[in-house]
């Protein structure tokens, strides 16, 4: 289980501190490079000299994809600690990320059995660019971006639903003015749906387009709808991206933060908690076990988490800081504060910070995703951000 859990850090972790980690990261984004420099290089004549060698390269990154796909599904109880072994492999495999990594090898297999549709098959090469958004799950700069998608979906589904309709009735609108004069061009719905497609989004092909003065009249309107029905999501987008950054400044707006100390523990040869899960650890009342420091990685203790020899254990305390970045801070939520009413897993957090711990009415809680945040609450975090109006105490 040991070697296992330490599969799933390389394949799913980003860990600066892990240099297998990164350098697995990047050897993956270097094939998925590599892969898509091949689906362009042999396109051009130039390459056929070298297309055994082109071949057996796509060979070893599929290969190695295929065997990273069983990797994740054999890992996969780790991504999803709530789940069963079934269950945590069934929600990979039906994820979007599940369904990427299997597209982008897969296909390659298929022509053994199905020849003729190796053409097609070929296609779905370009699948495996979409592997480099596991990068979110490192940057939180990426991952702004779905962010933002995902909070204005309603708002995206809607101005391109309407869209959908003003393309829709404007392709039958003009199929009917100009089939009769040019049958050849609109020759049914669809070539007038070409038409508003290219319109409307302002792209305006040429290839198409009314010579009738109902039809050029009727297309000037559509033109200038065009402008403002392409303006809707992208004013919702940049709406979305100054309510993200907002929030992010506006961290500490309605909070009042105060420095926490904190003790930390060596665990040496001989002590008695070596091999003990946490759950069964000996602490007082009132002492939590906040954060443990493993070979230079930040674990969060679980109650099966096990302590080993050489960890270091952060216990109870105020504002400890170490030369890793490592910074816990506590947060006194007022009634104002965006947070408030808000399920844990729900908050607009950086990927940087944690919620380690949270204390409400003189109680410890356990934090979890479905943990609802009061007026009053205290929550501990470990952040790597830097958060004005606090100091750092040495241990």
């Amino acid at each position: 289980m040991v070697k296992k859990k330490r599969v799933f850090d390389i394949i799913q972790i980003g860990n600066a501190n892990d240099w297998q980690s990164r350098l697995f990261d990047f050897g993956f984004i270097f094939m998925v490079l590599t892969n898509l420099f091949i689906a362009i290089f042999e396109t051009f004549d130039s390459a056929q000299p070298y297309q055994s060698a082109l071949d057996t390269i796509e060979l070893i990154t599929v290969l190695s994809f295929t065997a990273e796909y069983i990797l994740r599904v054999w890992t996969a109880e780790y991504l999803y600690p709530a789940l069963n072994r079934k269950q945590a492999v069934r929600e990979y495999v039906l994820s979007f990320t599940g369904i990427v990594d299997l597209i982008s090898f897969l296909p390659y297999y298929l022509p053994v059995f199905f020849p003729a549709g190796a053409v097609a098959f070929r296609m779905f090469r370009v699948i495996r660019i979409l592997r480099l958004f596991r990068i979110n799950a490192y940057y939180d700069a990426f991952n702004v971006i779905g962010d933002v998608i995902k909070s204005k979906k309603d708002q995206l589904l809607s101005s391109i639903f309407i869209i959908l309709i003003l393309m829709t009735s404007s392709s039958l609108a003009m199929y009917s003015l100009e089939h009769e004069v040019q049958p050849e061009v609109f020759r049914n719905a669809f070539s007038g749906f070409w038409w508003a497609v290219s319109t409307l989004l302002t792209v305006g092909y040429g290839d198409i387009y009314p010579i009738t003065t109902a039809g050029r009249i009727f297309g000037i309107i559509i033109t200038f709808l065009g402008v403002g029905m392409v303006a809707i999501p992208t004013g919702i987008l940049s709406a979305g991206f100054v309510e993200q950054y907002t929030r992010l400044k506006s961290f500490n707006d309605y909070s009042l933060e105060a420095d926490i100390r904190f003790v930390r523990l060596e665990v040496g040869e001989n002590h008695p908690w070596i091999q003990q899960p946490v759950r069964d650890l000996p602490l007082p009342p009132g002492l939590i076990l906040a954060v443990i420091q493993r070979r230079g990685d930040v674990v969060v203790p679980r109650g099966n988490t096990v302590i080993r020899q050489g960890d270091r254990l952060v216990l109870g305390a105020e504002g400890y800081r170490d030369d890793a970045g490592l910074t816990l801070k506590e947060l006194t939520l007022r009634a104002q504060h965006l947070w408030v009413g808000q399920r844990i897993r729900d908050l607009d957090i950086s990927r940087q910070t944690l919620i380690v711990m949270v204390r409400r009415n003189g109680r410890v809680l356990i934090p979890n995703g479905s943990l609802r945040l009061m007026p009053g609450d205290t929550v501990l975090l470990y952040t790597k951000r830097n958060i004005s109006n606090t100091k750092n105490v040495d241990v």
